[in-house]
């Protein structure tokens, strides 16, 4: 059964949580051999980097996974699909994403994750996963939507895998 879902709204109760989110969605994009475009967005410290890390590591990446602050993009091209982590915070205006050739980053099979991707308007293509990260309680909440097909049909499928450990 194939059930469309608009949006995903889940609690991480901790780094851990926040970890298993990433894996998952690392392992839904690498089943369906297809690459992906993933917004993050959330204040400072609500856990972006850490779903990255997720991500990646769920890849098969087994080192450090750090934000690309001062780099702006970091490649995991030795992973499948190749994968680039952005972190935009401190671009100074997106026009200089231009002359980095970022269009040649979302062809093909890539998988590029990107936080605080507001400062890239205008130059970046449409997410097709947008997580948006934010505390609730003592842990955090991630409201995952998909503004694109392909990102219902991984959404979909994220929240038939969550929470984890519940046997799915």
């Amino acid at each position: 059964m194939n059930v469309a879902v608009d949006e995903l709204r889940l609690y991480l109760k901790n780094e851990l949580d926040t970890e298993q989110l990433g894996r998952i969605l690392a392992g839904l994009v690498s089943e369906s051999g297809q690459g992906l475009v993933v917004f993050l967005e959330g204040d400072l410290g609500m856990g972006k980097t850490t779903l990255s890390r997720g991500i990646m590591r769920g890849l098969g990446h087994e080192g450090a996974v750090k934000s690309p602050t001062y780099t702006i993009v970091e490649p995991y091209e030795h992973l499948t699909p190749p994968a680039y982590h952005f972190d935009l915070y401190r671009l100074g205006d997106p026009e200089e994403l231009e002359y980095m050739g970022i269009r040649d980053y979302f062809q093909g099979q890539n998988l590029c994750v990107i936080e605080w991707p507001g400062r890239g308007q205008g130059i970046l293509p449409e997410p097709d996963l947008l997580v948006r990260l934010g505390k609730s309680g003592d842990g955090r909440r991630a409201q995952v939507s998909a503004p694109t097909t392909r990102g219902g049909t991984l959404l979909a499928r994220i929240g038939a895998q969550w929470p984890p450990g519940q046997g799915h």
